[in-house]
């Protein structure tokens, strides 16, 4: 593609968030976060905040804790006329130490990637906005027909 389109945003988790004992948050909570990273993606690209309509991979690398800072980010990969696919990853760079005291908490050297995903988004016909010509990932003349 000839721009690199992409979004972010960081996000804490709270005690609203924890779903499974010792305050673990539940993967979904990171599958919300990356709902809000394709809108986002989706209204650059075509001023419509679209429809994800589903992933093809979901990978949960590590936990998530009430207190844990998560940044979540998104790269269009492909698009055709009607589709946005979608990079994401989640990492904590902040992790909640309630273990050594009750405000207690570490920022992180490195980024922990707790999640990646591959999503795709669709567009409502009459917002979809054109690829430019010779841009990677667009519809072959098969695809175009089945949309």
């Amino acid at each position: 593609m000839s721009e690199t389109v992409t979004a972010t945003l960081r996000a804490r988790m709270t005690q609203k968030d924890a779903h499974y004992g010792g305050n673990l948050v539940d993967g979904a909570r990171i599958l919300q976060l990356f709902g809000d990273v394709v809108t986002e993606i989706t209204v650059r690209m075509d001023g419509d905040e679209g429809l994800l309509s589903g992933y093809s991979e979901i990978e949960f690398k590590t936990p998530v804790y009430v207190g844990d800072y998560i940044e979540v980010s998104g790269l269009l990969v492909g698009r055709s006329r009607l589709r946005r696919v979608v990079e994401f990853t989640a990492r904590k760079y902040i992790a909640a130490r309630y273990e050594q005291g009750a405000t207690r908490a570490e920022l992180l050297g490195e980024p922990v990637v707790v999640c990646r995903a591959v999503g795709t988004a669709v567009i409502p016909r009459d917002a979809a906005r054109r690829p430019s010509a010779g841009a990677v990932g667009t519809a072959n003349a098969d695809e175009s027909r089945a949309e």
